[in-house]
């Protein structure tokens, strides 16, 4: 029996795939970069020594800060906490009173090694609880008017129109990659798998090159030659690097701590991580990786749960910035964690917390220079409940925009904002 396809079958594949492809292309407002685009940019523009790269880790929910950094000391804390309290000897010491969440075993261990900065009470101007609006406000850094441009998107506008500078793991673009005339590329993290046998034979003919194909059609075709390649070629290495990042995540330390994301268990963002550091080592010239962790909204049973959430997240960032840091492309990485908010001092009821204000922001990798930065949040002084914000959100990015990037950072966010001072080895 022949392989060969009808053209009319064929032609009506395409079409339907090319119509389904812009509609979600038009749903995301990016364009999925194909990895022979990323092999062919490692290539002829590899990233150059001395180019930052940066990883931006988004914690969607609004992650709990004083359970992540604890003040396990402060009378306050264990008065307004009750049992949603952490004791002191249950949290890892960073100082000053000080520790982490028990989950972020692998982390206490690069903040010791000196490659972590936890930056204290980040927040804006007139917080709002709304996580649409506060998640829109640090992704735009714009406080007053939060619809525009991402901050990164702006960054993007500067730099022209290439699909490789910028790429978001998550299947929807967030609005921190989206300027006014440019955006970032999505990639899958989650590898390829080909139909094999006679349908994989089926797919290829699909794929393949016909000349009286229209414009539309002959992309499609191209996308499906381009999936195949880069199973071909990409597709072992990736699968290698995932599989080194699973090992690396049961670690002892995270066993030690009694991280439930412990015991070799993987995760979708480790996946992530996986593929970045793969790229990163072959130096695909993108700047700008956006990655995520979601269910942070802990309004009840939250102990359990953020703490399960920050053992994830932990297993996932310590084998990545442990492997990135044994290269010399790979230190030239910075990853930014943040939250939309925090939450109130008071526990709630339900064993939880509900919607706060300031946070603390880690910086992490070969070019941070660890320790506590910024001012402790007083739990006395509060503004009607809510944590008082030490440090303007927008003093953080414009540190990794001149440190990371080399960007001017009053060209993406505007006149007054202040880089924070030695959190970066080269600032």
């Amino acid at each position: 029996m022949s392989n060969r396809l009808p053209d009319v079958t064929r032609r009506r594949f395409l079409t339907w795939s090319g119509v389904a492809a812009a509609a979600v292309g038009l749903t995301a407002g990016a364009t999925q970069v194909p990895w022979s685009a990323l092999l062919d940019g490692a290539t002829h523009t590899p990233l150059q020594p001395g180019q930052g790269v940066l990883v931006v880790v988004t914690l969607y929910g609004g992650n709990d800060g004083l359970n992540t950094v604890v003040p396990a000391s402060d009378d306050t804390y264990q008065a307004d906490r009750h049992e949603l309290a952490y004791q002191p000897s249950e949290v890892l010491d960073v100082g000053q009173g000080l520790g982490l969440n028990p989950g972020l075993a692998g982390t206490k261990g690069l903040f010791d090694d000196g490659h972590v900065a936890i930056v204290r009470g980040v927040g804006y101007p007139e917080p709002d609880h709304s996580h649409f609006r506060s998640m829109a406000i640090w992704q735009t850094a714009s406080p007053g008017s939060p619809t525009g441009a991402g901050w990164l998107g702006r960054w993007l506008d500067g730099t022209g129109e290439d699909p490789l500078r910028a790429v978001s793991m998550d299947s929807v673009l967030p609005p921190l990659l989206t300027g006014a005339s440019t955006a970032a590329s999505t990639l899958p993290a989650a590898g390829l798998s080909l139909p094999t046998g006679p349908t994989g034979v089926a797919f290829r003919a699909l794929a393949g090159v016909d000349p009286g194909d229209d414009v539309l059609r002959a992309r499609v075709a191209r996308s499906g030659r381009d999936l195949a390649q880069v199973e071909q070629v990409l597709g072992p290495t990736l699968a290698a690097s995932r599989s080194r990042s699973a090992g690396a995540s049961g670690n002892d330390a995270g066993a030690a701590a009694g991280n439930p994301a412990g015991g070799g268990k993987h995760s979708q963002l480790a996946d992530q991580l996986a593929t970045v550091a793969a790229l990163v080592e072959a130096r695909v010239p993108t700047r700008v990786y956006s990655v995520s962790l979601g269910g942070f909204d802990t309004h009840a049973d939250e102990r359990g749960t953020q703490q399960r959430l920050l053992a994830e997240l932990d297993a996932a960032l310590t084998p990545f910035v442990a492997r990135l840091g044994t290269t010399d492309v790979g230190r030239q990485v910075v990853t930014m964690v943040y939250s939309e908010f925090g939450r109130r001092v008071l526990a709630n009821a339900s064993q939880g917390t509900d919607h706060g204000t300031a946070n603390p922001v880690f910086l992490l990798g070969a070019p941070v220079v660890g320790g506590l930065y910024g001012e402790q949040p007083s739990l006395t002084d509060l503004d009607a409940g809510d944590l008082r914000a030490s440090t303007d959100f927008r003093d953080v990015y414009a540190t990794v925009l001149g440190g990371v990037l080399g960007e001017d950072p009053g060209r993406v966010l505007g006149p007054g904002r202040t880089p924070l001072p030695g959190v970066l080895a080269n600032t």
